[in-house]
C-alpha cells in the first residue's frame, strides 16, 4: 500500500516538474513577443535557422539578451536594431531597406526586365 502512495504522489509531481517553462518571463505578452521574435531572427551560426530552430550556444545567449531587452522594456524594432548592430543584416530575415541592402531589394526587378528586353529586342530568325 506504501507503494502505491508513493508511487502517486511521485507520477503527480514528477508533471509540475515537466511542465515548467524554460523561461521566465513578467507576462503572457512578453512570452508572446520573445517567440514571435526568435522566429524572425535567424541564428548566426546556423545556416538559414531561427533562432527558435537552434540550440547553439550564441543562439542561447542572444536568447537570453532578448529577454532581458523585453524586461528592460523595449520595442520589437529596438531589439532588431541592436542585434542587426551586433551581427549584421544577416540575423533579420526581413532586412529593410537600406544602402547595403539595395543590390537584394532591386536586383530581382532589374533582372527581370532585362530578361524582358533581351526577348523583346532580339532579331527573329
Amino acid at each position: 500500500m506504501l507503494i502505491k502512495i508513493f508511487l502517486f504522489f511521485s507520477i503527480i509531481f514528477s508533471s509540475f516538474a515537466v511542465g515548467e517553462s524554460l523561461y521566465e518571463f513578467d507576462s503572457i505578452e512578453d512570452e508572446k513577443r520573445f517567440y514571435t521574435l526568435i522566429k524572425e531572427i535567424r541564428c548566426p551560426k546556423c545556416t538559414s535557422g531561427s533562432l527558435a530552430s537552434s540550440n547553439a550556444p550564441v543562439s542561447e545567449d542572444i536568447k537570453s539578451k532578448i529577454i532581458q531587452l523585453i524586461k528592460e522594456g523595449k520595442s520589437d524594432q529596438e531589439i532588431k536594431e541592436f542585434l542587426s548592430d551586433r551581427f549584421g543584416n544577416q540575423v533579420l530575415y526581413n532586412p529593410g531597406l537600406s544602402k547595403d541592402t539595395y543590390f537584394l531589394w532591386f536586383a530581382p526587378g532589374l533582372f527581370l526586365m532585362l530578361i524582358l528586353l533581351f526577348f523583346f529586342f532580339r532579331k527573329r530568325t
